[in-house]
């Protein structure tokens, strides 16, 4: 069977309350009842959700000149550095950065207790945040020192930028040696007592479009709990790594860079996370509808958890050494059982995403797609899929 409608066709339906729209958890049982045929003529859309961490996350602002004019050559907002190397009043607040005054890990392990993704998740509530900034001077931008407190109201544009989000599958993380490590993946205990993997499964977007027919440049979204767009393919994008049968990665793949209007997003779904003994970092409400094109596009859409495997990594050594060793593949299923089986031991499992939440945002974009609050765009460009060539390279160190 061809193709079945085009993006036009279903943003008509859209604007008259006509579409089909179902989430990805509610399409594997309508495929497992009328087949995947079938039920590609009946569903317009299906979406898609997830609410995990993402380190690599930040906001663009321009925060306006005060008088006399200022070009801020240093700037904090609550006392945690953020970027001016661009123009004038333009800086860039990344969600793993912390205040000068943070001992880190001097204390090890270091609690971490607020950062830049902090600073973003004030702002989106409305909060008043204290700005500091520093100049050289010039003749056209005089002032020297600038101290106040601004709102998210306040500044001209504000702008949400991952340059890494939605990670196609990742690791599941253990730790085999014999002392507590404290890691991006949480705490891990020694001697293989955990187990901590970061995914929605079978509810997370790329999960649903394995090779991207759908998904990509100017595709639009849900961006906590806004709108966004994908900008371009994200950092540390591998997609040429092993696959199933049906095109899904069995290791960490894809991944998209996303950007959006901070001034529409909530604080509900962008939350600065601490995590002990490693840093700060953001978590980030993402959800992505796809359009059933054909009945290919629904299959992708149909991946159930019993289907997606994930490697289990030893983060005591293989991780941090990289040395490309796995301990076996689960299944998402065991995953969300709350135990797996690893080197012949039962190990307890525990996620970072938020299941739950990433159902409450497939859910939530659904009922704006059936209200005719969001329509579909077309990407302008595809991102590069598994027969690209495109693979991740190490640093070479000399």
């Amino acid at each position: 069977m061809g193709k079945l409608r085009s993006y036009a066709e279903i943003n008509e339906k859209i604007s008259k309350g006509q579409a089909v729209v179902v989430t990805a958890e509610e399409i594997i049982a309508m495929v497992a009842e009328h087949g995947p045929e079938e039920t590609a003529k009946r569903v317009d859309v299906v979406t898609t959700g997830t609410f995990g961490p993402m380190c690599s996350s930040g906001a663009f602002f321009n925060l306006g000149h005060p008088k006399p004019r200022m070009k801020m050559s240093k700037v904090w907002l609550n006392r945690v550095n953020a970027y001016a190397g661009l123009a004038a009043v333009d800086v860039f607040l990344g969600a793993t950065e912390i205040p000068d005054t943070d001992p880190a890990n001097q204390n090890f392990p270091g609690a971490f207790n607020y950062g830049g993704a902090h600073v973003i998740e004030d702002l989106v509530a409305g909060k008043e945040v204290r700005l500091e900034a520093e100049s050289y001077g010039t003749d056209c931008y005089p002032r020297q020192k600038l101290e106040t407190t601004i709102r998210l109201s306040d500044i001209n544009e504000a702008y949400l930028f991952n340059p890494r989000n939605c990670y196609q599958n990742y690791n599941v993380a253990v730790n085999l040696s014999d002392r507590t490590l404290y890691t991006y993946m949480g705490i891990l205990k020694p001697n293989l007592c955990n187990a901590n993997y970061s995914s929605a499964g079978q509810l997370s977007p790329l999960m649903n479009d394995p090779d991207y027919r759908t998904i990509g440049i100017g595709t639009r979204l849900f961006l906590g709990g806004g709108v966004g767009y994908v900008a371009w393919y994200g950092t540390q994008h591998s997609p040429c790594g092993p696959r199933d049968e049906r095109g899904v990665p069995r290791t960490p793949a894809g991944t998209l860079a996303l950007i959006g209007d901070l001034k529409q997003m909530q604080a509900k779904w962008l939350r600065g996370v601490s995590y002990l003994g490693y840093g700060v970092t953001l978590q980030v409400g993402v959800g992505i509808p796809i359009p059933i094109l054909d009945v290919e596009t629904l299959i992708g859409t149909a991946v159930r958890d019993e289907d997606i495997v994930a490697p289990v990594v030893d983060y005591s050594e293989d991780y941090p050494q990289a040395t490309g060793r796995t301990l076996g593949e689960v299944t998402y299923a065991e995953l969300k059982s709350g135990k797996i089986t690893v080197l012949d031991r039962e190990v307890r499992t525990a996620p970072l995403s938020s299941y739950p939440k990433a159902r409450e945002i497939a859910e939530t974009l659904k009922m704006w797609i059936q209200k005719g609050q969001f329509t579909l765009t077309e990407p302008v460009a595809r991102i590069p899929a598994s027969d690209s060539g495109v693979r991740l390279k190490s640093l070479a160190v000399k």
